[in-house]
């Protein structure tokens, strides 16, 4: 099985989402990281499932959240380039390869 690795951004993005929706109520942003773990799960089993966003970016769409993962497969690994929110700044990400 690939092992996910992550663009170094991503951990401030997942952290200020995290402390945005616990802030709005207890628990939430532990939701949002559980969703995203068992996202991630659901990508490395099945890694060609979600639609193209270029050559060789792929994006899952969280169901709880307005949240998409952008990631790509990278030498035996999925490559996790973004956890961007769906109505804020599309494409930032782009020169993150």
């Amino acid at each position: 099985m690939p092992k996910v690795i992550f663009h170094p951004d991503v951990a401030n993005e997942i952290k200020s989402s995290y402390e945005w929706y616990q802030g709005r109520a207890e628990g939430l942003g532990e939701d949002f990281l559980s969703e995203l773990e068992s996202a991630y799960q659901t990508i490395v089993e099945l890694p060609d499932t979600w639609p193209k966003l270029s050559m060789y970016y792929r994006r899952f769409l969280l169901g709880k959240f307005p949240f998409s993962i952008i990631y790509r497969e990278k030498d035996d690994c999925i490559f996790v380039v973004a956890v961007m929110h769906n109505s804020r700044k599309p494409g930032y990400w782009k020169n993150r390869g």
